[in-house]
Parts: structure tokens; sequence; C-alpha cells
């Protein structure tokens, strides 16, 4: 039997590393879409990386981006993909304000690129769209599929916009294209950028004497955090349905990021308070106050729950960072 294939953009990333590594668990031959880079970019797939020589090839790249569309048509004629999951974007919120029209031109067009190709396709081809629950903005939570978008960034703007291209496509052409409307979910993997991660690694840091401050903004946001791990499983489940349907992906439980902190620092025996400092920069021109969903509908029919809660996935985080920063001591720079 010939295996099934599957196409992700964003492999390089958090998600897109976490869903090769399910897919290839499955029997998947996985091609995935890697940015040109004069560094190496891989470092996330160094776990699943398989020699092109060997026997059993099923992880292969393809250089492209989603801002050039012959690229994208090219790969795809090429792979032919049974699934694909666009997990590439410029994900970060708060630079989303500095650099808009390039977050609209990835995250919004490059979407509608892709999806252009995956109609030329044929519809045999199952799409899976990566949708935000920043999409949400300032609406009240819980926040459910049915809830209004009120988006308050460029980012999230950008997310709206390629998630309703995802239903223009799914309805007018009978595509198989679905949004999973994912709440915040972290891992080990996370970008050093994101809140989550900037704070448990300079945890980690100041426990080892690296770092003396952490700046950060506004304490009061709360997210309803999830691990990147259990939230791959879903997106793939979405695929697997006899109808395509939009969902929320979430834990059901919004935490602060001074719950953050006392989780992260405290699992170090620090007092946080000691060593975070506030930074006006680090405040986004537009806030959201807390995000935290209502999974009522994938749980019922994905039959999927999150296996990993707040506190231990923050913790698994800390000591990964721990433990990273031991091995390599001596070449870090204080």
């Amino acid at each position: 039997m010939t295996a099934r294939r599957a196409l992700i953009t964003g492999i390089t990333g958090q998600d897109g590393s976490y869903l090769a590594e399910l897919l290839l668990r499955k029997g998947y031959e996985v091609h995935g879409i890697v940015r040109r880079s004069s560094s190496f970019n891989t470092g996330r797939l160094d776990g699943i990386y398989q020699d092109p020589h060997v026997p059993d090839y099923r992880l292969q790249l393809h250089y492209g981006d989603l801002v050039d569309s012959s690229v994208l048509g090219r790969i795809l004629h090429t792979v032919k993909p049974d699934e694909v999951y666009n997990l590439a974007a410029q994900s970060h919120v708060r630079v989303s304000f500095d650099m808009p029209e390039y977050t609209f031109d990835v995250v919004a067009q490059g979407t509608a690129r892709l999806l252009e190709v995956v109609r030329e396709l044929g519809k045999k081809t199952r799409f899976y769209q990566a949708s935000s629950s920043e999409m949400f903005g300032s609406s009240a939570p819980p926040q459910a599929e049915s809830t209004p978008f009120r988006p308050c960034s460029p980012y999230a703007i950008a997310k709206v916009a390629a998630h309703h291209t995802t239903v223009l496509y799914r309805e007018s052409y009978g595509l198989f294209a679905v949004s999973g409307i994912l709440f915040n979910h972290e891992s080990p993997r996370r970008g050093e950028t994101f809140v989550t991660r900037k704070v448990t690694r300079a945890a980690a840091r100041i426990k080892l004497g690296l770092q003396d401050r952490l700046f950060l903004g506004n304490l009061e946001a709360r997210r309803d955090w999830g691990f990147a791990g259990d939230y791959v499983e879903a997106m793939w489940l979405m695929l697997q349905q006899d109808r395509p349907e939009d969902l929320v992906i979430c834990t059901g439980e919004s935490h602060s990021v001074r719950e953050l902190l006392d989780v992260a620092f405290g699992r170090l025996n620090l007092d946080w308070e000691r060593y975070v400092e506030i930074d006006p920069r680090y405040f986004r021109p537009s806030e959201v106050d807390e995000l935290r969903g209502d999974m009522t509908r994938a749980r019922r029919l994905l039959k999927w729950e999150p296996k990993v809660r707040f506190r231990p996935l923050i913790e698994q985080m800390v000591d990964h960072d721990l433990a990273d920063l031991l091995r390599h001591r001596q070449s870090l720079p204080r």
C-alpha cells in the first residue's frame, strides 16, 4: 500500500515539528516547506531527520515561502499530498504591530495562495488551516465556535481573513477545508520570544546566575495555555472526519502571566518578584485581557481531550531549559 502523503507549511516551527513526528509514527510520507535562510533553522527536526539515501525515506523538505505562489504551485503539484497543514505564519502578535504589511502578506494572502493551488489539485486533498484564538480578541470568554471575532492586532485580523478564506473555498468549491481555532499552546520547543518560553528560560538562567532581570509587559493578561504535542493530534483528527468542520481546540482554563511566573520560578524555589520588572515596550497597543476556550464540540466530535495541563506543562518547560543550560553552561554569555 502507498503511504498517505502530507505537506506541512511551517514544519520547522513548534507545531510543525510535533505534527511531523505524529504523522511519521502513523506511517505517512511527510513533506515540509522550509524558508531559505543563511543559518540552519531546522533544529526542531533533528530528532526525526532522515538521510535521503536510506530506503525508508519519509521526511522530505522543500524550499519555499507562502509569499511565492509559483513555488507553492510547483511543490504541491510535485508532491500531490493527501493532506495539507498550513502552519506557517508570522505568528508573534506584538511583532505584527511593527510589521503589519508582512504579516498580512504571509498569513492572509499566503493562505489564499495555498488554497488556490489546493483547489487546482482537485477535491481529494484535505486542507487544515491554523486559525488562532487571537481572532476572538475582545469578545468575552469563554470563546466557542459561535463567538464573534473581534481581533485586536494585525496578526489577529490577518488570521480572521485567512479563516474566512478557508470557509469560502470550502463552501464555494466543495473542498474538505477546515480551520482549527487553537488557543495558546506551548512546549519546550516554543520560540524564546514568546512569553511562556521567555519566562521559563529566564527562570533557569537566573537560577544558574546567568541573568539577574526579566523584563515583561502586562502581567494581568490571561490565556488558555495547553501543550502543543496534544494540539497537533487534534489537527490530524480534524482531517479524518467525515465532514469538514471548524473547531475550537483548548483546555477550557485560563491563567495569568502572574500565575505563569509563580509556577515557573516556584519550580526553582525562586521569588519572581525579586527579578521581574515591567517594561512598557512589551505592552501591545491594543490589549486582549482574557482568552479562554470552550472545547465542547471538539470533545464530542473528535473524542479529544488535552492530556497535559498548565502546571505540569510549565514545569516541564522549566526543567528542559535548566537541563539545556547546564549542558551548555561553559559557552553561555553572562
